[in-house]
């Protein structure tokens, strides 16, 4: 198997195998390339994972704003003729999932949401921007990546830390504009209404988003299924390796279009 560098409406994005379209979304300062664990879904489903704008190779972004990185992909699935897809998203990219799932619900055939949230008030979302951006201030970029997988990792070992540091890539720039996207999502009336297969995956020691704001997501999501991965952090795709892909593997086949 072997990973295919694509480009098309713009937008940087990996293409791999042949099936069922499934499409990975990163998180926050995370790139495409930090999906390369999954790759092996590959064997039975053709998959998308784009840089969202500002993360990755997509340096010219325009706006940064969750409705613009769900019409991003979108748009880039209409272009490589998909009329819809599995769709699963991490952190971040799980809150760009619901927007899909918003914007395009016939192009969803099902949702994988990870570690991700869906309503941040925006008292508290204020004071926690500003204390990042504190936090933050000044630091290099190694500094601030040893900082995130302190945080985001149960697990803080050598290959752990490593394996987070080539795909977590900092960009300034970009960085507190996404921070401030996610802090603006409120999606409780939404999640009422999803009716296409969901699975809710959370980390017991998520530091990041806490596990129970997953299980509200399930209670509010009709028919969702949920996953609580022991002894992981924010990062279950990296530290639970083989059990993430299991979960995401037979939720998967149970939901296929032609079966």
């Amino acid at each position: 198997m072997s990973e295919v560098f694509h480009n098309c409406s713009g937008i940087p994005y990996l293409r791999l195998g042949a099936g069922e379209p499934l499409v990975f979304i990163h998180g926050l300062e995370e790139i495409k390339e930090g999906w390369a664990n999954q790759f092996e879904f590959a064997d039975q489903y053709e998959l998308i994972i784009p840089d969202l704008r500002g993360h990755g190779e997509y340096q010219s972004p325009g706006e940064i704003s969750i409705t613009n990185f769900a019409m991003d992909v979108i748009s880039l699935l209409k272009c490589l003729g998909f009329e819809s897809a599995h769709i699963c998203g991490l952190s971040m990219g799980g809150i760009v999932a619901q927007e899909i799932y918003r914007q395009a619900p016939e192009m969803c055939r099902s949702l994988m949401l990870v570690s991700t949230f869906h309503y941040a008030p925006k008292r508290l979302g204020k004071l926690f921007l500003k204390h990042h951006q504190y936090r933050t201030e000044n630091k290099s970029s190694d500094i601030l990546r040893e900082t995130a997988a302190k945080v985001c990792l149960y697990s803080w070992s050598k290959e752990n830390f490593e394996s987070f540091s080539r795909f977590y890539q900092p960009n300034r720039k970009y960085y507190g504009k996404s921070m401030e996207a996610c802090l603006n999502v409120n999606n409780l009336r939404l999640l009422p209404k999803i009716n296409i297969p969901t699975l809710i995956i959370g980390g017991q020691y998520d530091s990041v988003i806490p596990v129970w704001v997953q299980f509200m997501m399930h209670k509010q999501i009709p028919h969702s299924e949920f996953v609580i991965f022991r002894n992981t952090g924010h990062i279950a795709k990296l530290e639970a390796k083989d059990p993430f892909n299991k979960v995401l593997r037979n939720f998967l086949n149970q939901h296929k279009k032609s079966s």
